[in-house]
């Protein structure tokens, strides 16, 4: 039987979960002005009558609800919008062109193509962008008439829209992210303590992409991410890499969860942090809240010993927790409450009703002009 390799089970979870894109787009041209002249029985001189050419299609961004990857855009890398159209006689102005709209799920980022600079961050849903204005229409010779030039026989050519290159990137927002080591519990913590089904066994990487759960504790609500594990080297590729810790980067706290039944649960702990240190982001400045998890499958001797490890490795007395048998669940959840406060960050936390109020009052925004 075939074992599948960390690049091919990398390709897979991209297959189920994209969570970066690489779009082309373009506005519409302007329509162009029209050059022409009333011609009616009995009026000798009816005088320019050319109408203004139609406003290109602009390129919009919105945030919709329900989306959770960025997929759609995996078969589709091309969007263009129409161009306005042409000016006509008898004062007859072009009609603009139809704008169009990318969907794009909630914590997308826009990027540059030099993948470096952000353009927009999207954080509620329905929020709105207008990442290329469509071409101005050029003007028909009825514009140019005046009191000294009765007869003006030129018209303006429709202005080109914006082209450009970007990167669409998704970071899941959540309140609270899981990290550790494969086949350190998080699935089964997840899974535990809300409804998500993520799938859960006795192998490393059975998480292949991010999971989303909604928590509910002491009439509270809050959003949980599981991302696949880290291994040694995974910010240089290893494994399945550290591209899904982007992911966590929202998350106002870290649950760190540490396998009881490791060779060494200090080390496995200052695995994760090195790597969550060698990540771009500042996720080794979030606040971290530690546990040891499969307390049940060691025994107390053990377990003593694995704690004190874990305790001198992250300075701090690391909670006891097993996602198996719910033992020290409620405390780690009251910890995770505690830190994230009485505003969760999140909109699904919020609820559907808070984000379509929120939505409502969201004016549509303008992406700054881009130059060549």
């Amino acid at each position: 039987m075939a074992v599948a390799s960390p690049a091919s089970l990398s390709y897979l979870s991209v297959m189920k979960f994209l969570d970066e894109a690489k779009v082309y787009i373009r506005s519409g041209d302007g329509g162009n002005g029209c050059v022409a002249f009333r011609r009616e029985k009995f009026i000798e001189f009816g005088g320019p009558s050319g109408g203004n050419g139609g406003r290109g299609g602009d390129v919009i961004v919105e945030v919709a609800d329900g989306l959770n990857t960025l997929i759609d855009y995996r078969y589709q890398q091309h969007f263009k919008a129409p161009k306005g159209a042409n000016g006509m006689g008898s004062d007859r102005h072009g009609a603009n062109g139809k704008a169009i709209v990318l969907k794009v799920p909630l914590g997308t980022q826009i990027i540059d193509e030099d993948r470096e600079t952000l353009i927009h961050d999207f954080t509620r849903v329905g929020e709105r962008l207008v990442l290329a204005e469509g071409g101005n229409g050029g003007f028909g010779n009825a514009h140019f008439k005046s009191s000294t030039n009765r007869a003006p026989r030129r018209a303006n050519p429709g202005q080109p829209g914006e082209e450009r290159w970007i990167w669409l990137r998704l970071k899941l927002i959540a309140d609270a992210g899981l990290v550790g080591l494969p086949n350190a519990g998080k699935s089964t913590f997840l899974s535990k303590v809300s409804a998500a089904k993520p799938k859960i066994a006795d192998y490393p990487f059975t998480t292949l992409h991010p999971q989303l759960g909604v928590v509910r504790v002491q009439d509270r609500e809050f959003v949980l991410a599981d991302i696949p594990g880290l291994i040694e080297g995974a910010h240089e590729g290893a494994g399945l890499g550290d591209r899904f810790l982007g992911h966590v980067e929202r998350c106002r706290v870290l649950l760190h969860l540490v396998d009881a039944g490791c060779d060494h649960a200090g080390r496995a702990y200052k695995i994760v942090r090195g790597e969550m240190e060698a990540y771009a982001g500042a996720l080794a400045e979030k606040v971290e809240i530690v546990a040891l998890n499969k307390i049940d499958a060691v025994t107390a001797e053990d377990l003593k010993k694995q704690r004190d490890r874990l305790k001198r490795a992250a300075k701090k007395t690391p909670l006891l927790v097993s996602g198996v048998t719910g033992e020290g669940v409620q405390d780690v959840l009251r910890a995770l409450v505690e830190v994230i406060g009485q505003a969760p960050v999140s909109d699904k936390a919020r609820g559907a009703d808070a984000s379509a109020a929120q939505a409502m009052e969201t004016p549509v925004a303008r992406a700054k002009p881009w130059s060549p």
